[in-house]
């Protein structure tokens, strides 16, 4: 079985979770002990996921994602997605050159930016999509593959690109289905 059954998922050690939980055994929890799952929540294999991360219900989170949490915070609202290859950072060294990166220097070298990452009901996010600290994607906004969020995005509205940039609205029609 490629998911962890219910007694071991008991014992990843998270803080909370719902019903009908799937996390891959091929996935890797740092920090188990800061991590929610709502109900009907699938991780699948080769994901990462660390720090402090608060995930709603309905959500998907696909092969090959990572997610840096820190102390600043991940939240994946109800019915979010990720697709496969997706990397959220909400830390991140200064790359600017007036400072030392990497966790093995000591933190007065380093300048790490930590802000939160939201991501609210009905978002999309597709393969290959990297978004960084202190982004807000607004309800059922949708980012494209392969895009480089380093802004917040409107509600309902799709992205794309590096760095990504308005394309259209999207439909809000799926709010019938629920």
């Amino acid at each position: 079985m490629s998911f962890y059954p219910q007694e071991e998922l008991e014992n990843l050690g998270l803080k909370a979770f719902g019903k009908n939980v799937l996390i891959s055994n091929k996935c890797s929890i740092y920090g188990a002990e800061n991590i929610t799952l709502g109900n009907d929540v699938r991780i699948d294999d080769s994901c990462i996921l660390s720090g402090k991360i608060n995930i709603g219900s309905n959500v998907h989170i696909g092969a090959f994602c990572a997610l840096f949490a820190g102390e600043a915070g991940i939240v994946m609202g109800d019915y979010s997605g990720l697709s496969s290859g997706v990397r959220i950072y909400a830390v991140s060294d200064d790359y600017s050159g007036n400072y030392l990166t990497n966790p093995t220097v000591p933190v007065q070298f380093r300048n790490v930016q930590a802000k939160q990452v939201v991501l609210e009901k009905h978002v999309i996010v597709g393969a290959g999509s990297i978004i960084l600290p202190g982004v807000e994607i607004g309800e059922g906004g949708a980012v494209g593959a392969m895009s480089l969020v380093t802004k917040s995005v409107h509600a309902w509205t799709i992205v794309t690109g590096n760095p990504a940039r308005h394309l259209k609205n999207r439909s809000k029609k799926l709010l019938d289905l629920i």
